[in-house]
């Protein structure tokens, strides 16, 4: 069960990071790719296939333009190299110029973290996306409403409102961003409880008991067993044929404070005693 004192936080829409003083770590160090592992639909491991993962004027950026025009639905993720368990990820992001011709429709400033995923190395050469939690990041299109840092779930389901969900993709209750701007989007992940996903300052969607779903091809090719929860697992950001830029991706390493809830508690009380 989820601590009161952390609800209280998220629905008092503050940023976790300052109700608990704790140091971040920059996953992405605003230089180059260390630490960062690629992998690309039909491509092995460690294979920055046609560039498409680069840094530029301090950002992570996607790109497409050494694919001959064609996508291919070879689809990427850019895993960082360490596993998480209870963090607040931070991630500011924008869509910036065309999709590639033969991209998917759904895929039109489409892209994402993935949460609590399986290792690069674990996935089959021709998967597509890894066993995760998706919190989906999608632009405006046009004048058409179109929310952000939504919930997909490739080869996992969760919990909502106290019910098994297996839909797949869920959108959140987010504005829409419209452009090239950048946005902040972040996930507070609390091991297999509470998952919350927060744009700014406004949290969004939020879900619990993320587990692994018995029907889906990869879970069963891995033997992973349908119901069990996912208590951790690796970050990764998406390629999906739009180009896209993360100039920011930082993490606060909450795991700690899962086995000591009074401390936690008696520095939430102080910041509730001020609002």
């Amino acid at each position: 069960m989820i601590p009161k004192f952390i609800v209280f936080c998220l629905l008092l829409s503050i940023s976790f990071s300052d109700c608990i003083a704790q140091k971040k770590i920059k996953l992405f160090n605003g230089r180059n790719l260390d630490g960062w592992i690629p992998k690309i639909q039909d491509h092995p491991v460690n294979e920055n296939y046609a560039n498409t993962f680069r840094v530029e004027d301090g950002s992570i950026k996607v790109r497409y333009d050494q694919y001959g025009g064609k996508f291919k639905d070879q689809f990427g993720h850019l895993f960082y190299k360490k596993k998480f368990s209870a963090y607040l990820l931070i991630v500011e992001y924008r869509f910036v110029g065309e999709q590639l011709d033969d991209g998917p429709g759904w895929a039109f400033r489409n892209s994402g973290l993935m949460l609590h995923g399986q290792s690069p190395e674990s996935m089959a050469l021709d998967q597509d996306f890894p066993i995760s939690l998706e919190a989906q990041l999608l632009g405006g299109v046009g004048t058409m409403e179109r929310t952000t840092n939504n919930l997909c779930t490739p080869g996992t389901n969760v919990v909502i409102d106290g019910k098994l969900v297996t839909t797949h993709c869920i959108s959140s209750n987010s504005a829409t961003f419209f452009g090239d701007q950048w946005v902040r989007a972040k996930v507070l992940v609390l091991g297999d409880s509470l998952i919350a996903h927060i744009v700014n300052t406004d949290t969004v969607f939020r879900y619990s008991k993320p587990q692994y779903d018995g029907t889906d091809k990869w879970v069963q090719q891995l033997g992973l067993k349908g119901g069990e929860l996912i208590k951790e697992g690796t970050i990764s950001l998406q390629s999906e044929s739009h180009p896209v830029d993360f100039r920011k991706v930082e993490l606060y390493d909450l795991s700690k404070y899962l086995n000591r809830p009074a401390k936690l508690k008696r520095k939430m009380a102080k910041l509730a005693k001020k609002t």
